[in-house]
């Protein structure tokens, strides 16, 4: 089976879904994309139109079409029903502008969220990263199509619904050595591999660090993340403060470094208010840290419920002592195999089920 693979943000996990799904399939895939450098408000506002065009200049016709939530997948469908109106076509949510958190004083801008909506709408089949992000995406709908004053057309929630799958993004990752075995007498390693936006929290992460100097706990810190302003007055401060017990900060020169770091972490941490998967935890869990995450978003599904006593705290303000507890009891925690709960998730293992599911959505109507 021919797949057109249409990203219209390629970069970050957004390039990790469509490459390493394109690495692993058994199917032909092309990738048609478009960089990030555009900014993602104008990918939603104008990919449509360079995207049609683009495709219009090729000889070929795939047998299915999946893109991304940051298309305006309407619009696109509109601008190429000549040539590829039998096309079956797919979108995948990485993320949604009807839930995604905003800074402190934006007003949303529902022209986004509207798109989300309509592209859902007229794809074949709506794909979302997690479970977690199905029903919270679901859940907002009612909320937009009530915003206006008549024809609210609920009927769309139910619509979505029934095509609405959960295929979660693989993680792409080479054989990994054992770790050693920890030295109990060497302070603890906590990495943090969020980039450093108001949606991941850095404040809340670096007071949790403050509460163990406090109470005179060593450790050792990574901080391995994108960090959009690098000269942020917050982010400078957090460098300089955290200097003598600081292994490595700054994004990692590539893959194998990234991944080299996380070897040397005990504990992954995350203060995130917007994760509608969670890749960079599983990386860390691959690598054999032991997680520190809140109870909400999708992080309670990536953990065993019988394991949620140990690495999940019920809010921001329990985040110092559950992180304090988890150093306590590292000797205990790290005889665990946390790498076991992101072997399902290898390329390798979930590739196939994505052929499955995609051969499924080309396949003729009977």
């Amino acid at each position: 089976m021919h797949i057109w693979w249409i990203d219209p943000f390629h970069g970050g996990s957004h390039a990790a879904v469509t490459t390493g799904y394109a690495a692993h399939s058994q199917h032909r895939l092309t990738l048609i994309t478009l960089s990030q450098a555009g900014g993602w408000r104008w990918r939603m506002r104008g990919a449509a139109l360079t995207l049609a065009r683009m495709v219009s200049e090729r000889h070929d016709v795939p047998d299915l079409i999946v893109t991304t939530d940051m298309l305006d997948l309407a619009t696109f469908r509109a601008l190429t029903r000549h040539r590829l109106g039998h096309v079956p076509m797919v979108i995948y949510f990485h993320e949604n502008q009807l839930t995604y958190p905003l800074p402190p004083g934006r007003k949303r801008d529902d022209a986004f969220a509207w798109i989300n909506l309509t592209g859902a709408l007229v794809a074949d089949a709506v794909i979302f990263n997690s479970e977690f992000h199905r029903r919270d995406f679901l859940t907002a709908l009612p909320s937009l199509l009530r915003r206006y004053h008549d024809y609210h057309e609920l009927q769309a929630v139910g619509q979505i619904a029934a095509k609405a799958l959960v295929l979660p993004p693989g993680l792409d990752l080479p054989p990994l050595p054992p770790r050693p075995p920890r030295d109990p007498t060497a302070p603890p390693v906590i990495v943090w591999n969020a980039r450093w936006e108001y949606d991941k929290q850095p404040q809340v992460v670096m007071a949790a660090l403050e509460y163990l100097a406090a109470q005179g706990i060593d450790f050792r810190l990574i901080v391995t993340g994108e960090h959009i302003d690098p000269v942020a007055d917050d982010l400078v401060a957090a460098r300089q403060r955290w200097a003598a017990q600081t292994i490595h900060w700054g994004f990692a020169a590539n893959r194998a470094a990234y991944l080299h770091l996380l070897q040397q972490a005990d504990i992954v941490v995350s203060a995130a208010i917007q994760e509608f998967f969670g890749l960079a935890i599983l990386e860390a869990l691959a690598c054999g840290c032991v997680p520190v995450l809140p109870a909400r978003l999708n992080y309670p599904d990536l953990i065993p419920p019988e394991w949620y006593a140990d690495c999940l705290y019920a809010d921001d303000a329990d985040l110092p002592t559950t992180l304090a507890r988890t150093v306590a009891r590292l000797p205990e925690l790290a005889q665990r195999d946390w790498a076991a709960l992101a072997e399902p998730y290898r390329w390798h293992n979930l590739a196939p089920r994505y052929d499955a599911v995609l051969a499924d959505l080309a396949a003729p109507v009977s």
